[in-house]
């Protein structure tokens, strides 16, 4: 595995949500701490081009239909269409189901029945068979983080609410939920034990679960092996048998990381992952997303904020009752599981800063894709390179 290609100027994002159908990544909604918002506009869309590695602005219709800007939302897709649930903005938490036609480019809020969960942020979402389930996150009605499971049937459009059965995982929020067959796989998060009665014991779980959609019951795994710090605000995918874990933030550790791990869904083992090339920095709240394309398998990592002690202004982290100087990203950085040959020449062209004068003219434009920057977002001065 080598961490392959770094761009900027990408959608300047935290805690966006995002889904792939076909070649294209399309991203909605989050946060920058550099702009400001207002309180019902439309939300933000934008599409990456994976073969070109290129955002792009999505002028989608029907905006009085759109949901609004929020943060901590989730994205499914399902065919040519993305379902978005969840998330909030400054003052309110929303409960309303979104579709996104990603052919048509527009969407609105298809009708449902069912015992709709109540609006939250932090939450899971991934598809089994033709049911999204909804996981976890922190209701704002109950003030609490919780760990109660619905799913939305995409066939009927009829919310239902899941009497698990088994042993749950603990209410949290910004965990990681993955489909693997007919099973739900969750990691990580955010819980406060003694809530609400107290909202200074936050606990991150470092224990896999998963969840038995066939006969409706949560296990606790019993994984051996160097598992990694229980964190929040992670990235998670599944390949190849393997669920893999990036980055995240631990609190009670006062801990970002930008390691990878990587858990046996057949051997139920842990261990950690050393990757060639060089890492994206520290972070957290950003997005992973797998691409199998004809030439390699892909994971496309951008956003989040991180740690430094370079920043314009002085910002406090809104989850953290401690100061913190942090760094909303727009970068873009591809880590690859079989590189090609040119890629690796590419990669060492540019890390030697070689004269490229007489390089073939599709090796240049090569060359000029995985490094030319984006233009969505204006660099901030002084931290180009950040």
């Amino acid at each position: 595995m080598y961490w392959t290609l770094h761009t900027h100027g990408g959608p300047r994002r935290v805690n966006h949500a995002a889904a792939r159908v076909g070649d294209k990544i399309y991203s909605f909604g989050g946060y920058s701490s550099l702009e400001e918002y207002q309180l019902l506009e439309p939300i933000s869309v934008h599409v990456l081009d994976t073969a070109i590695y290129k955002w792009a602005p999505v002028d989608y219709g029907n905006l009085k239909e759109a949901p609004f800007q929020r943060y901590g939302h989730t994205c499914v897709a399902y065919g040519d269409k993305i379902y978005l649930w969840g998330g909030r903005n400054y003052n309110v938490p929303c409960d309303i189901v979104y579709c996104f036609d990603t052919e048509e480019l527009k969407g609105g809020g298809p009708l449902v029945t069912g015992r709709i969960p109540n609006g939250k942020d932090g939450h899971s979402a991934c598809i089994v068979n033709n049911k999204m389930y909804i996981f976890g996150g922190f209701d704002y009605i109950t003030d609490e983080y919780t760990n109660n499971l619905h799913y939305l049937n995409l066939h009927t459009m009829e919310w239902c609410y899941v009497c698990a059965k088994g042993s749950p995982p603990v209410g949290r929020d910004f965990h990681t939920a993955l489909a693997y067959g007919d099973r739900m796989y969750i990691f990580g998060g955010r819980s406060e034990l003694s809530r609400p009665h107290s909202n200074d014991q936050e606990y991150y779980c470092d224990l896999v679960y998963y969840f038995d959609t066939l006969t409706e019951t949560w296990v606790k795994v019993k994984a051996r092996g160097v598992k990694p710090d229980g964190r929040r605000s992670h990235s998670s995918w599944i390949h190849n048998d393997f669920m893999y874990i990036f980055g995240g933030y631990n609190d009670r550790k006062k801990t970002h990381y930008n390691d990878i791990h990587r858990y046996s869904l057949l051997s139920n083992h842990w261990e950690f992952i050393n990757v060639y090339g060089t890492p994206p920095c520290k972070r957290r709240r950003q997005v992973c997303i797998l691409h199998k394309d004809k030439y390699s398998d892909k994971v496309y990592l951008f956003g989040g904020t991180s740690p430094t002690d370079h920043v314009p202004v002085e910002t406090k982290d809104d989850e953290s009752e401690d100061e913190e100087r942090v760094l909303d990203k727009d970068d873009l950085h591809l880590l690859e599981y079989l590189p090609s040959l040119k890629v690796l020449c590419i990669m060492y062209i540019n890390k030697n800063k070689m004269n490229t004068t007489d390089l073939p003219k599709d090796l240049l434009v090569d060359i000029q894709i995985m490094t030319q920057p984006n233009k969505i977002s204006s660099p901030i001065e002084g931290l180009t390179n950040l």
